[in-house]
């Protein structure tokens, strides 16, 4: 028997069954990048986003052309949907995890009633959905990030639910995230009654009873947890990086809850990595705002790559960047620094840098944030991370894994598939229908496609001076604080 899991990310949307060996089957998978129709701002259809993953579901279904044991669900997380409880129909677009336009509800938050809230959470999107819509708080709504909504379309609106990995990161629950957060949703003014119900990531909810024999839905779970289980890093001390249009770096720490849900000394945060029987296991996160933007900016602005699998050669044109260093803060920089007025810097250029050496200091620089995100992580969580675990379109550059490698100074360890997040998900389902028994037995299941070891030292002490340089630039930027 085989499980289907159901993928959604910030620009896609994917559907596989995935089969007791690990292996994924009966792939579809369609592009659907949310809108920004200004600057700072991002938008969803949320209804066409549920119709796309369910027809794709439809569809792998079809082509398994069996039955499945389960279903599993991993979703980008802290997107936000307000719907309307008896129609089902969302109230507004939704607003995705990157849109911006509450910062300064953030900062209002945090000066009247001393809350830590970021503008990626969904909290204050809650408050600004039902702000946008006239009579909104006094109609019977339901909020939900994505896993809660597409729950509530699979399940034919039987319920209304959402797992604790997505729901500690709303900045709407307790800080050991069992429960909803009665002080912060009153300072918010935010309705209880719109909330979901807490769920295991790994358990049977409901059937979905908008798929061909309506198979039990069992796992919910975000999609950076998602891609930890699906990596086979569920023992503490266990990492992995995804590097995708952003990077995240999530280490299992274990079964210990965190005192506190705030930002580490060093710049990370406490995640639940997933709940099974009632219990969660912890981890923290380091988080990278930019990595793959960077080459895509290489390709569709500078336009000196025709396409981001181009880097790869380009960059190994040269052995090395002839002293040119990239700091990828196109964004701004997360994890340690968190200066969202740092921006992108490029630095050492002679009238001898050629294209090959701009390529190679990209990735290179990509590569040191990576190491920033481990030195960071060891720090906060008091753990040695001994090898490295990748997934993310990045993970397929050659060039750039070998620089991981040699930035760490650890092996670094190639996912088999680039998104391990569908299989966290398909792993997940799969231990509560019983394909799965143990998480030792999902451990037995990582097979890298290959291993990268360390070949080269490189220069940190240089990287932290090229940082140094690419902070601060933005003074009104750089002194928000989330």
């Amino acid at each position: 028997m085989s499980v289907l899991v159901i993928d959604i990310g910030t620009t896609g949307v994917r559907a596989a069954v995935m089969h007791g060996d690990a292996s994924l089957g009966s792939v579809h998978y369609r592009r659907v990048p949310p809108s920004s129709p200004f600057p700072g701002l991002v938008e969803f259809d949320a209804v066409e986003l549920a119709d796309i993953a369910i027809e794709l579901a439809v569809a792998a279904l079809r082509d398994h052309g069996g039955e499945v044991s389960a279903v599993g669900v991993s979703t980008q997380r802290a997107s936000t949907v307000v719907w309307d409880r008896a129609s089902g129909a969302p109230i507004a677009p939704g607003l995705g995890w990157q849109d911006l336009r509450t910062v300064g509800q953030c900062i209002t938050a945090k000066a009247e009633h001393g809350l830590a809230l970021a503008p990626n959470q969904s909290a204050t999107k809650i408050v600004a959905i039902l702000d946008s819509v006239d009579g909104a708080r006094d109609r019977d709504l339901c909020f939900g990030t994505v896993d809660s909504w597409l729950a509530w379309r699979l399940t034919g609106g039987a319920r209304h639910v959402t797992d604790r990995s997505n729901a500690a990161v709303t900045g709407l629950t307790v800080p050991d995230a069992s429960a909803w957060s009665p002080a912060v949703l009153d300072a918010l003014g935010i309705p209880s009654a719109v909330l979901p119900e807490l769920v295991d990531s790994s358990g049977e909810i409901a059937p979905a009873t908008a798929l061909p024999g309506a198979p039990m839905l069992t796992a919910l779970i975000g999609d950076q947890q998602a891609s930890l289980v699906g990596q086979g890093c569920v023992r503490p001390g266990d990492a992995k990086i995804t590097f995708g249009t952003g990077g995240m770096l999530d280490v299992c720490t274990g079964p210990d809850a965190p005192t506190s849900a705030r930002r580490g000394e060093h710049g990370t945060f406490p995640i639940v990595a997933w709940t099974r029987g009632g219990r969660a296991t912890w981890g923290i996160e380091a988080i990278m705002l930019s990595a793959g933007t960077n080459v895509d900016w290489l390709v569709d602005d500078l336009r000196i790559l025709a396409s981001p699998a181009d880097s790869h050669a380009v960059a190994a044109a040269c052995e090395h960047t002839d002293g040119v260093w990239y700091v990828p803060a196109l964004l701004g920089l997360g994890t340690p620094h968190w200066d969202y007025g740092a921006r992108g810097t490029l630095l050492g250029l002679t009238r001898g840098t050629a294209r090959p050496h701009v390529v190679r200091a990209v990735l290179e620089g990509i590569a040191h944030r990576g190491a920033d995100l481990v030195d960071a992580a060891e720090a906060d969580g008091a753990v040695r991370i001994e090898r490295l675990r990748v997934d993310g379109g990045m993970s397929r550059n050659p060039t750039f894994v070998q620089a991981l490698a040699d930035a760490t100074a650890r092996p670094v360890e190639v996912a088999p598939t680039p998104d391990a997040t569908t299989l966290g998900a398909g792993f997940l389902a799969g231990l509560e229908s019983g394909e799965w028994s143990t998480f030792d037995d999902i451990a037995a299941c990582w097979r890298p496609s290959g291993t990268v070891e360390p070949s080269a030292t490189t220069d940190r002490t240089r990287w932290a001076a090229a940082v140094d340089r690419a902070t601060r630039w933005i003074p009104d930027l750089s002194a928000l604080d989330f």
